[in-house]
């Protein structure tokens, strides 16, 4: 099997939209050798990062939380200050939380680049 490489254009499109399209080509589903116990070779790539965008109020309301496992270890980062910090975490994070728990979950996710601005 040879490399399929899959480039998605984030400019003025939602982080939803875009994720769920990254997620259905890592998964191989648009492929026709598609077997759900494998990690198909799509290496898919995700441009113009910074320019996502979010429907509604969210860029206020929309929180990613973390749980350390200890007590007083919840941390709430808000997505405004997620995407100051790197502008494709929220992309990254938003592709990740699509695919199966799995194995395969790091395999696939490595196939996966975002990029602020052009691919270089």
């Amino acid at each position: 099997m040879e490399i399929r490489k899959v480039t998605i254009d984030a400019a003025g499109k939602n982080i939803g939209r875009v994720a769920t399209r990254a997620a259905t080509e890592l998964l191989g589903k648009t492929n026709v050798e598609f077997q759900k116990n494998l990690a198909l070779p799509v290496e898919v790539v995700i441009i113009n990062a910074e320019k996502v965008q979010v429907s509604g109020k969210k860029d206020n309301q929309k929180t990613y939380t973390r749980y350390s496992g200890y007590p007083g270890g919840l941390k709430k980062i808000p997505y405004t200050r997620m995407k100051g910090k790197d502008e494709t975490l929220p992309i990254k994070l938003a592709v990740e939380g699509m695919l199966p728990r799995n194995r395969l979950r790091t395999a696939r996710m490595k196939n996966l680049q975002v990029f602020v601005g052009e691919a270089k």
